[in-house]
């Protein structure tokens, strides 16, 4: 319980007792109610205790009632209800004066009402009250954790705190500057005049009391720390309401080390991302580059990377800014591949990734992973994200190479015109090394080649094409290449064997399957 005897007293049936003496000690905190049955009671009281008695050990001795006052008062109890009319007609003058020199309230309790009616209403009285305290505590704390989470601009964060809590704030620098207040001027000055502590501590001001709270800091351990000072409405909060001031403490804190997090981390990129943009067009050395990342910490050159090239085209300028944005975001905090790399660069309106070359077997392969991640929003984009994978690199003067790996891998596929929006260079390697040939060259061959196919009826010779297709797809697996036609193994192995008599091909030899792998990309670099 911890109203005030002011509060109590306003509480029925408690109000139609009188307060007779003490009103200088309204202000006492109640904590709990006592009833004085025996004579040594008053080495039973706790701090905040308000006593009702009937007077019955002391109705022949009005001194034992002053003394009783003083050691109450000296325990730090709230103060005494005395019921008269069954004792005492009226209480004794000299404990009326004690009462008012010690600032201990003395209440005439009413007659008609038992010490358990009295009891019972301030109990449901408390009870009331913390159940709007816990829900007014329940909505702040809901108000505070919305704002925690959201990723609106943060730029009025200290007003939006200030409003959810209904109290008066500020924030102190670390090295003593008002950084925001909303604290009337000079409410600060006794702050200012004690020494920082690392500690939560109370200040009792003129005008009511400070809570100030030390802010954690990302880099702790040099004396310095910023400060969150809220304003109490009065006295020390409960703890449930105490408990909000430290969550916003923590909040204001998280901002404030995020903006400086992000400067550093912004400024520390910057630097490594430009010099990589030299690299790249061969103006400086990789190894510049790599003392640049170890310099900043920066995760590149001490392990095998493997790098992605993330491209959004043929979408106009508000679109693909928004695409960007997002892809950013995944690539940043996506739970998937947050761990994985924090290496993203602006190359020309593209976005160069480095991750480590080994990923966790539980992610899966950089492909799949990457597959599996943007695919919503590969959607979205309607074919205009393209991300292309390196071969693994290995060392750190390779990196220009992977680029332009990235980039050919890029290229290829949209003059393939490949269907899946994640390409691996090695998927494309031998179009990009035989673009060079000569067109009329590449028709020859595949029609020289598949003409024992293509002469059979036109259903028939579909059904055989397609089976060769999806067996070289699929590295010779025949029982994935019969689960993607929809047939049993034995009909796949069955139209294989087929093929490979009217072509005159062995499928166990290397040249054979070469001259295969070879014929269907001068195919698909030839088709339309």
């Amino acid at each position: 319980m911890y109203l005030t005897v002011e509060d109590a007293l306003t509480i029925y049936p408690l109000s139609e007792g009188k307060l007779t003496a003490g009103r200088k000690g309204l202000g006492r905190i109640v904590k709990s109610v006592n009833v004085m049955d025996a004579p040594d009671i008053s080495d039973w009281v706790r701090e905040g205790d308000i006593l009702f008695t009937t007077a019955y050990l002391m109705k022949d001795s009005p001194g034992d009632g002053v003394l009783l006052l003083r050691k109450l008062a000296e325990k730090g109890a709230a103060g005494i209800g005395i019921k008269l009319g069954r004792f005492w007609t009226n209480v004794p003058d000299r404990m009326l004066s004690e009462a008012d020199r010690l600032g201990f309230p003395l209440i005439e309790l009413p007659f008609p009402f038992t010490f358990s009616d009295q009891m019972k209403g301030l109990f449901n009285a408390e009870l009331q009250k913390n159940t709007r305290l816990l829900h007014s505590v329940l909505d702040k704390q809901k108000e505070l954790i919305r704002f925690a989470l959201s990723t609106d601009d943060t730029g009025g964060m200290f007003h939006r705190i200030h409003a959810i809590l209904g109290c008066p704030l500020a924030v102190i620098g670390m090295r003593g500057q008002t950084i925001f207040s909303s604290l009337a001027q000079g409410e600060l000055e006794p702050l200012k005049q004690r020494p920082a502590k690392p500690t939560a501590q109370y200040i009792r001001t003129d005008s009511g009391r400070l809570l100030s709270i030390p802010l954690k800091s990302d880099k702790p351990g040099d004396g310095h720390f910023s400060r969150a000072v809220f304003k109490l409405a009065s006295g020390i909060p409960p703890k449930e309401e105490e408990g909000l001031y430290y969550q916003a403490a923590e909040i204001i804190a998280y901002h404030l080390n995020a903006v400086e997090r992000q400067y550093t981390e912004q400024s520390t990129q910057n630097e490594f991302a430009s010099l990589l943009r030299n690299y790249l067009k061969n103006n400086v050395s990789a190894d510049a580059l790599v003392e640049c990342a170890l310099r900043h910490g920066i995760p590149f050159g001490s392990e095998s990377y493997q790098c992605v090239l993330t491209s959004v085209s043929g979408t106009d300028g508000a679109k693909k800014e928004r695409l960007v944005r997002a892809i950013r975001q995944e690539l940043q905090y996506h739970p998937i591949l947050k761990d994985v790399t924090k290496l993203h660069i602006p190359i020309e309106g593209d976005i160069l990734s480095i991750f480590p070359a080994e990923i966790p077997p539980a992610k899966g392969k950089l492909p799949a992973l990457l597959t599996r991640v943007f695919a919503e929003l590969a959607h979205e984009a309607d074919g205009s994200l393209r991300m292309t994978v390196s071969h693994p690199k290995h060392q750190a003067g390779h990196l220009n190479q992977a680029y332009r790996e990235c980039v050919d891998a890029r290229e290829t596929a949209e003059r393939l015109m490949v269907d899946s929006f994640v390409v691996e260079f090695g998927s494309v390697e031998l179009a990009y090394l035989f673009q060079s040939v000569p067109v009329d060259k590449m028709r020859r061959f595949v029609e020289m080649t598949l003409s024992p196919l293509q002469e059979k009826a036109p259903d028939s010779a579909h059904e055989l094409l397609r089976t060769l297709e999806l067996y070289m797809e699929n590295n010779g697996q025949i029982n994935e290449t019969a689960k993607q036609l929809y047939v049993h193994r034995n009909t796949a192995a069955y139209r294989l064997e087929k093929i490979g008599e009217l072509l005159q091909v062995d499928f166990k030899s290397f040249p054979h399957l070469l001259k295969l792998k070879l014929v269907l990309l001068f195919k698909s670099m030839l088709e339309p």
